[in-house]
């Protein structure tokens, strides 16, 4: 068992060891205005970070992430559990819902930007849109695997409806929701992304476009390689959240 952890580690170190030395060697025999060299990337990191403004920029991002993926979270949890319990609801809901999970997110951004401008409303608006669905069917589907013995239990010691929810369904469908919230992260990204594109530019998406504009590759690098790393350590949490959650799937 340790063996095998330490090899994977091995093997993950020297899958990023030749990554990089890869985009070191293509980016010293390309023009700058192509690709920049890892070096130079990293060394323009460095070099936002020393003058502060990298920690702005990841900041502006990150709060505008985290509010439009926890208003995805407080939307998609209970409203997957209510359409699984509720039948007839969910009938009526999921042909919108369907459309809507469908639909390139990215082409309603003119709508929403003619309807609600360039605030920070919007871009919290498209990040929950982009993350929302996820959490939604997974806790629909969650919810729908109940195994009917349990609720037929749960009914038979005289359960009312909140205690139905509390002691079965929500402990019951968790493990499907951070998976879920797991696949939500690097949804949500993307739409943090495209939110600073094509709404008013801010945080670290007003870096990728300055640097595109500029032809300055080690900035946009620097900034795509910011949200990479961001992004990984955000999918770890939740992969880990999801793996704690789902411990007792490995004793049913």
């Amino acid at each position: 068992m340790l063996a095998s952890r330490w090899l994977r580690l091995a093997v993950v170190a020297a899958s990023i060891a030749a990554g990089a030395a890869l985009w070191e060697w293509v980016g010293h025999r390309t023009s700058g205005a192509f690709m920049a060299p890892l070096s130079a990337t990293l060394t323009r990191i460095g070099q936002l970070a020393a003058s502060g403004e990298l920690f702005g920029r990841a900041g502006s991002s990150l709060a505008l992430f985290f509010s439009g993926f926890a208003l995805a979270l407080l939307v998609g949890a209970p409203l997957g559990l209510l359409l699984a319990r509720v039948p007839r609801l969910r009938i009526a809901l999921e042909n919108y819902a369907m459309v809507l999970y469908a639909t390139p997110m990215v082409a309603l951004i003119p709508f929403i930007l003619s309807i609600m401008g360039f605030g920070f409303g919007p871009k919290v608006l498209v990040v929950f849109l982009f993350a929302v669905f996820p959490v939604l069917y997974n806790t629909i589907e969650g919810a729908r695997s109940v195994k009917p013995e349990l609720i037929e239990v749960a009914q038979s010691f005289r359960s009312g409806e909140w205690q139905l929810w509390r002691d079965v369904m929500i402990p019951y469908t968790l493990p499907y929701t951070m998976t879920g919230v797991r696949l939500a992260i690097g949804r949500g990204l993307v739409g943090m992304v495209s939110a600073e594109f094509f709404l008013s530019p801010s945080g670290l998406g007003e870096e990728i476009m300055m640097g595109s504009q500029n032809f300055d590759t080690s900035l946009m690098l620097a900034a795509i390689l910011v949200i990479i790393v961001l992004g990984v350590a955000l999918i770890d949490i939740g992969r880990a959240l999801e793996n704690h959650f789902a411990r007792w799937r490995g004793l049913s």
